[in-house]
């Protein structure tokens, strides 16, 4: 309690100052007209929007609002069509683990913030509608990029480039970029890796939710306190119908949802999810809204009554002819035709997956996996099908990732109906994990394999230099022992090593006298383990030090893997 209190206190420091300026930033927010939350969705607070440049320039959002089928409560709409609750609550399968994984790592790097990732949800709904349905590649990455329109001052805000058109592709004027619509100037400061890759891309949902979570999170905000989400919130669009539309989604994700493939989530229907060009408009026939003012002189027509066609006026000294009786055409029967029925998603058509003969999923620590996790996607009558999400998971006690940094990834089956996992590379952790392969989105029987990764091993070691070791009794040998280790003729890093001093040839024991080695406390010891070679394939020897007898001893070296050398000691 003591903790929370003295957050609380620090932060009432700050408010005051920047109170004026915050209250003119959002007096002047260019967001879209007003969208009323639902009753029991107003926010609790009345905090003002934090002072600087908003995440997104105060771009247009998305102003539709979750569904409400709460019986008996206001605003509870009764006419939703069937299923539109559980559609809208089903977000895309990688946008969902993005948010989620922005959770996760936030949490452990500043817990007092409490992120929940149901309010990155709720801004990825409002900001692109979940980065368009889901519709990202494996990696996270949208397949179009989601532009919002240029802050050129007409209607928006007016910021100049700021990254010479990298992100955006306006090196004039800035615009919002990515699923969850950062400006180039504010991913400048606040764009991270969430997906672990080496870049800090504004497209790429994993970077961007981090990048959203961190900038919820700044300073001491703790968003399990009502005012300091709001203040969050307003930072990312100067705009209290914003801050209202947002915590409606909040509010809605945080009574449930489920994950949806990617490509498949519910769209927003205003405003466009990209700026479009308008339709011309035809113009309109005037109407008339006042009778005109006839000639001086000239006796205006009579007005003929409502719903009567006046008939026209023949020229002075003509006679009018009569007008023929209209012809109806004679009725032209419609073709008959059949419809197009719609053809069934393969997600629905898809009834299990098999294996696409995996080879052997074994790997050295460290190294990637020759062999990859390969499955066919197969309807009822056991024809192929494409387009099927197919997510990979690596479960268990394991450092092993695939291409990326992810252990979740949802891949789409191709023309032959297989999905293929990204390359994946083990870890130093050894053992035994599994890859799970499952249809997203469907509860289908999965299959399961298991991966093997070894230590690092060397098939060969060779000593470094040729000059003999020798050494007085009660003294210790001038030169090093140095050697190499290879594996397939490679390098062979990180490998595991023993050195013994041995009793003889034919008995490998550890010998109870003669030269030694010295522990930590200088204490004789005749076994050395946990030795390991260098990133060179490199193992260097301590100091060797010998007792008063004389003779000739052995010293053996093994590694990981097999190799194996023995040298000879002299102490004479």
């Amino acid at each position: 309690m003591a903790a929370q209190f003295g957050r609380r206190l620090r932060k009432g420091a700050t408010n005051t100052a920047v109170a004026a300026v915050a209250v003119a930033a959002l007096a002047a927010s260019q967001a879209p007209g007003s969208t009323a939350a639902a009753s029991g969705d107003q926010p609790t607070s009345d905090a003002a929007p934090p002072s600087g440049t908003p995440v997104t320039g105060n771009s247009p959002y998305h102003t539709d609002l979750p569904p409400l089928v709460t019986p008996g409560e206001p605003g509870t709409s009764v006419d939703l069509p069937a299923g539109a609750t559980e559609a809208q609550s089903g977000i895309p399968a990688s946008v969902l683990a993005a948010y989620k994984r922005a959770e996760s790592t936030v949490g452990a790097s500043d817990p007092g913030c409490h992120l929940p990732w149901e309010l990155l949800a709720a801004i990825g709904k409002v900001e692109s509608g979940q980065a368009r349905g889901g519709k990202v590649d494996a990696n996270g990455t949208t397949l179009t990029p989601i532009l919002g329109p240029v802050l050129n001052g007409v209607g928006f805000a007016n910021i100049s480039d700021t990254d010479n058109g990298a992100f955006d592709g306006d090196s004039t004027h800035d615009r919002a970029v990515g699923p969850m619509q950062f400006i180039p100037q504010t991913w400048a400061t606040w764009g991270q890796d969430g997906n672990n890759d080496g870049r800090k891309d504004p497209n790429n949902i994993y970077d961007a939710a981090l990048a959203a979570g961190r900038y919820l999170c700044v300073g001491d905000r703790d968003l399990a306190v009502q005012s300091d989400m709001d203040r969050s919130i307003l930072g990312y669009n100067h705009s209290r119908e914003y801050l209202n539309t947002v915590m409606s989604w909040f509010r809605y994700y945080k009574r449930g949802t489920h994950e949806v493939p990617d490509g498949t989530g519910v769209l927003p229907t205003t405003p466009p999810t990209t700026p479009s060009t308008p339709t011309p408009t035809p113009p309109a026939t005037p109407t008339a809204t006042h009778k005109p003012t006839p000639p001086a002189g000239n006796k205006p027509s009579p007005t003929p009554p409502a719903g009567n066609k006046p008939s026209p006026t023949p020229p002075a000294g003509n006679k009018p002819s009569p007008t023929p009786p209209p012809t109806t055409p004679p009725a032209t029967k419609p073709p008959t035709s059949t419809p197009t029925p719609t053809p069934t998603p393969p997600l629905q058509r898809v009834s299990r997956i098999e294996d696409a003969d995996t080879g052997a999923l074994t790997a050295t620590a460290g190294s990637a996996f020759a062999e990859r996790p390969r499955v066919r996607a197969e309807d009822a009558s056991g024809a192929a099908l494409a387009g099927v999400p197919v997510r990979f998971q690596i479960m268990g006690g394991t450092d092993a990732r695939f291409t990326g940094g992810s252990d979740d990834i949802v891949v789409m089956t191709g023309a032959g109906g297989t999905a293929t996992a990204p390359v994946l590379r083990a870890g130093e952790r050894t053992g035994e994990f599994t890859v799970r392969v499952t249809v997203a989105g469907r509860a289908l029987p999965g299959l399961d394999y298991t991966a093997t990764v070894t230590a690092r091993q060397a098939d060969a070691l060779t000593r470094a230099g040729s000059a003999e070791l020798t050494a007085a009794p009660g003294a210790e040998f001038a030169e090093p022992v140095e050697l190499k280790a290879t594996y397939k003729g490679a390098a062979a890093s990180g490998v595991a090593a023993t050195a013994t001093l041995i009793k003889s040839a034919d008995d490998p024991s550890a010998n109870d006298k003669g030269p030694y080695f010295k522990d930590a406390q200088g204490n004789p010891v005749r076994t050395l383990d946990g030795l390991k070679t260098d990133a060179d394939g490199v193992l260097r020897l301590p100091k060797i030090f010998t007792d008063e007898l004389t003779g000739t001893y052995l010293l053996r070296i093994t590694t990981t893997g097999g190799a194996t050398l023995t040298l000879e000691l002299k102490v004479a």
